[in-house]
């Protein structure tokens, strides 16, 4: 896999490639991007810790797994890969919804993403890989709320907007039917 990431417009249209560091550098340009949320059988869902080496949001508690597919890559075989990678674990994904958003930290960068939004389910052991991880934690639906609600709690940016929105309209997203 390479370094670069694939810029979109916001349809969701490739116009470019760019080295992922230079695509997070300032204001961000516009890439494409997914996160993974894992729930368990239980309806637990795994939060993790970033590594402390992450350049943005270093330390912030954020959903499973969070990356960008390489150039020629499908959205759904990045996400499976970076399950792997980050978690030690398979399980596959499903699309839930996309979504834009721009989110700057600091004066070191920004997320600018057209964001693919996807559910996975696994009871696997996770063994997560401590470049990209720090900490992980199974929290129930209720638990997560509640550590949103609290003004001190460090999570990321786009793992507070995909909450709201997948509590919104996708109510069910969490229960264990997930297995196709």
């Amino acid at each position: 896999m390479t370094n670069d990431v694939v810029l979109v417009d916001s349809q969701d249209v490739q116009i470019g490639v760019c080295d992922k560091r230079v695509a997070h550098l300032g204001a961000g340009q516009l890439h494409r991007a997914f996160s993974v949320h894992l729930i368990d059988s239980g309806g637990r869902h795994l939060l993790q810790r970033r590594a402390a080496g992450k350049m943005l949001w270093p330390g912030f508690w954020s959903n499973a797994c969070c990356s960008h597919p390489s150039p020629g890559e499908t959205i759904i075989d990045a996400a499976s890969r970076r399950l792997r990678e980050e978690l030690g674990i398979s399980a596959s994904c499903r699309l839930l919804y996309s979504f834009e958003y721009h989110a700057r930290f600091g004066s070191i960068g920004a997320e600018h993403e057209l964001c693919h939004v996807l559910v996975a389910q696994s009871d696997a052991v996770v063994c997560p890989a401590t470049a990209e991880v720090s900490e992980i934690t199974w929290l129930t639906r209720a638990e997560i709320s509640a550590q949103l609600s609290e003004s001190q709690a460090q999570f990321t940016p786009w793992f507070r907007m995909e909450w709201r929105r997948l509590l919104a309209e996708h109510p069910s997203f969490d229960t264990p039917i997930l297995q196709e």
